[in-house]
């Protein structure tokens, strides 16, 4: 039960002063009548204020007026608060980053089911260069009504999972709070689609709801480590075997900051995050860059191998931003050693990542989501195994466009965390990494994530999900197909130049089945093939 709670805190202070002027204009008003005709009008206003915090108090429908009533008003008035005020100003529709007002705007009216259309013509530019469409057919055709779906899990794999094409990317408790971590997954149960925890365990959290879990584990191996840190297959085992677990992935890297390990430093670790991640309270909560279990390409097949026989045959892969190569080329020559082959590989890109990070990586480190998941996706055709290993994409995407393009490349089905993070409320105030956050969504403070109430937002993002393949649905059928699997780079263009349009086809040319083992000469492959071995994930000169 919702509990009111006023702390001393800046975020009240409005209310508080309203409240209290209000409170001694009364007691003068009732002490002397002729005050009360002078101060009748300013009690009026005062008490009204009063009022009008309470309500904001004690509603449910927006975060930002639970944490700062009253005062919040101001950023329905001037579109955002704080740092994003200058957005009213000097912004247009299509600014704004990482996403532009019109991608988050969109978000928020898919969540809320109300009118997403848009007037008077497009506010793109449509002669700029690197501008993108997608072509539609003269023969429509009518729109699906299925739940996109695919099947993940090769010969290998014993439980096989039909995912949602559209599903929530990897975001931890702890770095999100627990009734955001509520609300993802009691959305993603009622819609039934997939739910990443990320690295940080999975929670009590997430099994409260009940939805479908993807359970993720990084290098520091949270929730499945023995106390020095090391991998614990049978803690491993134990969590796998939960009915809610539909698949087990391996974080290799992340988009927002590959190659870059973590810590949650010892006063961040209480005895709940102690309990979830299994690591000691009063000592920093490391996860390091590169994992201790394996250290080369055949090491990590045989991990992955291990992963999906202690979950019980469940299906296991992987997740990285691809960096090197070679590197990738030697994890898929350690496939074709080994016989292991992953059920599935996530594809994340340096565009992509809830986590803060240094600058320099955030904006300088990793491949783009695009080019990553097409390097994947044609790696696996040049090694004839594409057909048993599906790939996600993850990496900026927020509309039915950025799926469409995306598998269109390559992806057999996307994931987004900041999409879903605006269905929860978020503003985009770029405070996730201060413990700050106006809306409830990336913080640790009782007080601040009091305001996102779950039932709430529960319905907000099953309405986003189910809004945005109502829309990836009509996007198909205008252009004459039934399914995402259908999509291909011919159904796509790029402006290259303010007079030159190329085809995807020809920006993401497709190696042949088997060219790898054949020996090819594409230069994407050709020359980081050559330097690439199972055994180790050195280049090779």
């Amino acid at each position: 039960m919702d509990t009111l709670l006023l702390p001393f805190s800046p975020r009240y202070i409005v209310l508080t002063i309203c409240a209290s002027t209000t409170a001694l204009l009364l007691i003068l008003g009732v002490y002397d009548r002729k005050i009360l005709d002078l101060v009748l009008i300013p009690l009026l206003i005062f008490g009204a204020l009063t009022l009008l915090g309470v309500r904001d108090l004690l509603q449910s429908s927006h975060a930002v007026l639970r944490n700062y009533p009253i005062s919040a008003h101001l950023r329905f008035l001037l579109e955002e608060i704080r740092p994003e005020m200058r957005q009213y100003f000097f912004e247009s529709e299509k600014d704004g980053m990482p996403f532009s007002r019109d991608t988050r705007a969109v978000v928020y009216q898919r969540a809320k089911m109300v009118l997403d259309k848009r007037p008077f013509g497009t506010q793109e530019d449509v002669y700029r260069e690197g501008y993108e469409w997608m072509h539609h057919s003269v023969a429509p055709k009518p729109r699906a009504e299925e739940k996109y779906r695919i099947t993940i899990g090769g010969p290998d794999c014993a439980k096989p999972y039909s995912a949602s094409v559209f599903n929530i990317s990897a975001m931890s408790f702890g770095a999100l709070s627990p009734n955001a971590v509520r609300a993802l997954n009691g959305g993603a149960k009622r819609g039934g689609f997939a739910h990443d925890t990320g690295e940080g365990g999975f929670s009590p959290y997430h099994a409260e709801m009940g939805g479908d879990i993807i359970w993720e584990i990084g290098s520091g191996y949270f929730g499945c480590r023995h106390r020095d840190g090391s991998f614990d297959p049978d803690a491993f085992a134990r969590v796998a075997a939960t009915e809610q677990i539909k698949m087990v992935e391996l974080k290799v890297s992340q988009g927002a900051k590959p190659g870059h390990g973590g810590v949650l430093p010892a006063a961040k670790v209480s005895e709940e995050i102690s309990k979830i991640r299994g690591v000691a309270m009063g000592e920093d909560c490391i996860s390091p860059p590169a994992h201790r279990a394996f250290s080369t390409p055949i090491g990590m097949m045989q991990f992955i191998g291990e992963m999906r026989r202690l979950s019980g045959g469940k299906p296991a892969g992987f997740k990285l931003c691809i960096g090197h190569p070679w590197e990738f080329l030697a994890i898929c020559k350690a496939m074709l050693e080994t016989s292991i082959y992953p059920d599935f590989i996530v594809v994340d890109g340096n565009e992509g990542g809830t986590g803060a990070a240094p600058l320099e990586f955030m904006d300088h480190l990793g491949m783009p989501m695009r080019e990553g998941v097409n390097f994947v996706h044609n790696a696996l055709i040049g090694l004839n195994v594409r057909d048993r290993i599906k790939i996600g994409a993850s990496g900026k995407v927020a509309t039915a466009f950025d799926m469409a393009r995306a598998m269109s490349i390559g992806a057999d089905w996307c994931n987004s965390a900041r999409g879903f993070m605006f269905a929860l409320g978020c503003i985009q105030s770029l405070s996730c990494h201060t413990d700050r956050c106006p809306t409830g969504v990336a913080t640790q403070d009782p007080t601040r994530a009091r305001a996102l109430v779950v039932p709430h937002k529960v319905d907000r993002v099953y309405n986003y999900h189910h809004a945005t393949l109502h829309a990836l649905a009509e996007l198909l059928a205008a252009a004459g197909l039934e399914h995402p699997q259908d999509l291909r780079p011919i159904h796509f263009s790029q402006r290259t130049s303010t007079t030159e349009v190329a085809s995807f086809a020809k920006l993401y040319p497709s190696l042949r089945p088997g060219e790898l083992l054949d020996g090819t000469q594409d230069v994407r492959f050709r020359d980081a093939w050559a330097m690439a071995r199972p055994d180790t994930f050195a280049a090779v000169q």
